[in-house]
């Protein structure tokens, strides 16, 4: 199971938000850049970044912070918020990110991801956000009545790299991941799923490999804190 450490981006700065709340942001950081140091020295595979502001406004808004990302580290990064069509997505792409999350669009316009899948095969990712099994869209603002597996068993045949599966009223809260919830996604769909939200000690980590279906987990607050030692995690799941 890959270990992806998390770099989440408001105004420029690496921050953990409580929930999905804006307003409940804990800045951890102002060089991203130095954080992603930091992750690849400890010995990570990949890095998980997210564009918070980008994610509500619809376009990158921190661009600056990850293109300072891509050209500090050799690990490979993969990132999410505000892409919502091709040319974003081959822009990214082609300022060296190996693989772009598509979240919103994934609900709004799913041909969308089927077309960019085909374009940039093994590159694309669907970004599946949800409170109580259902999905909420734009920066997480708006909620649907569409059912987290049902989206996902419908990009089965797109040819889509990865499921990132969000657990949204775990996130940033240290209270363990939606290990149940994960695990039954992960069941349900070929894909390989990566487990996101609520990740806050090893024994987290432990559970979700040992499910033996969940391909990876995405930790933010817990590595900032030091709830968990990223090198020792990494050697422990033999990353």
């Amino acid at each position: 199971m890959i270990l992806f450490p998390a770099i989440d981006l408001k105004d420029g700065k690496c921050v953990r938000l409580l929930r999905g709340e804006m307003e409940a942001a804990t800045v951890f950081g102002d060089d991203p850049a130095a954080q992603a140091l930091t992750f690849q020295a400890a010995g990570c595979e990949w890095l998980h970044l997210v564009d918070l502001n980008g994610a509500f406004a619809g376009q990158p808004v921190n661009a600056a912070a990850v293109e300072a990302i891509l050209a500090a580290v050799q690990v490979p990064a993969q990132l999410g918020g505000g892409i919502r069509d091709m040319a974003t997505i081959a822009m990214w792409l082609e300022k060296g990110l190996a693989r772009v999350i598509l979240g919103t669009v994934a609900v709004e316009n799913p041909a969308l991801v089927r077309e960019a899948a085909r374009a940039f095969p093994g590159r694309i990712a669907v970004g599946i956000d949800a409170r109580r099994g259902r999905v909420a869209t734009r920066g997480w603002a708006e909620e649907t009545d569409v059912m987290a597996t049902d989206l996902a068993r419908s990009f089965e045949d797109a040819g889509v790299a990865a499921l990132i599966y969000t657990d949204i009223d775990r996130d940033g809260a240290m209270g363990g991941p939606n290990i149940e919830a994960t695990e039954a996604l992960a069941r349900a769909v070929t894909i390989p799923v990566i487990a996101s939200g609520g990740v806050s000690r090893m024994e987290d980590l432990i559970a979700l490999r040992d499910t033996g279906v969940i391909a990876g987990a995405i930790s933010g607050r817990a590595l900032y804190e030091g709830a968990i030692d990223l090198a020792a995690a990494l050697r422990a799941l033999g990353s």
